[in-house]
């Protein structure tokens, strides 16, 4: 089994992958590792527990031992309630609280379950199950669903016009966005920008072309947001870097 550092996502098959990007494992290097806003909550296990990682609102290093496994399955932005239940987004904001909290008994089962397999994959593998068989009572709202798309664009609507086209005013709707994302739309479309913008960092891009290009007021503005939420500049970004 390789012991080197390494990260990879794979796509989630059948129904779960409307609501979720991919299911990803991770082996830890000598290093920590930094995780960048992104929208998203995780279902992980690592060191053999079962934990949500909340939405986050800044970087973070997460220190792991060397070699050491982590598997977990992503959510889209205002996915959340696949995974949390009735609990809100915004309550587990910039925190990584264990499963147990959240689904109680249910976890301790899923646990079991895991407890014996020792291949990252086919632990994500029957995390995505678990979540699959909650979208009958926890679906997704969406609403959320759509607003966080309409926010991942160069050039998203203002706040207020979708809000009158969905149906409620303004207030109501930023209430349901913080319910299922975490935070309010201002925030997301920036971290959603922001990760746009992480997406071109490995190919030697123009900077100044991709800050026009994903809605930037110039170069130096898209400096200062990538500075915000990674703690590094455009240049630096890449290396120790995880969704």
């Amino acid at each position: 089994m390789p012991t080197g550092p390494s990260y990879e996502e794979r796509p989630v098959p059948g129904d779960l992958g409307a609501w979720s990007p991919c299911a990803w494992t991770r082996r830890a290097g000598d290093a920590a590792t930094r995780v960048v806003p992104d929208g998203c909550v995780d279902l992980i296990w690592m060191r053999g527990r079962l934990e949500i990682a909340g939405p986050d609102s800044a970087h973070r290093e997460v220190g792991l031992g060397p070699g050491e496994p982590v598997a977990g399955v992503r959510l889209r932005p205002g996915a959340a309630r696949l995974l949390l239940g009735e609990v809100p987004a915004s309550a587990v904001r910039d925190a990584q609280p264990a499963l147990t909290e959240v689904w109680g008994s249910d976890a301790g089962r899923l646990k079991d379950r895991l407890a014996d397999e020792p291949d990252p994959w086919r632990i994500a593998g029957r995390l995505a199950e678990a979540l699959r068989a909650r979208a009958a009572r926890f679906a997704p709202d969406p609403v959320a669903l759509a607003v966080a798309e309409a926010l991942d664009r160069p050039r998203p609507p203002a706040i207020g016009a979708m809000a009158r086209e969905l149906g409620f005013s303004e207030r109501q709707l930023r209430r349901r966005v913080i319910a299922a994302v975490g935070y309010g739309p201002k925030v997301l479309e920036q971290i959603l920008r922001f990760r746009r913008a992480v997406s071109l960092a490995g190919a030697d891009p123009d900077w100044a072309r991709v800050a026009a290009e994903q809605g930037y007021a110039d170069q130096a503005h898209l400096s200062r947001q990538v500075r915000r939420w990674s703690g590094r500049t455009p240049t630096g970004l890449g290396a120790g870097t995880q969704d």
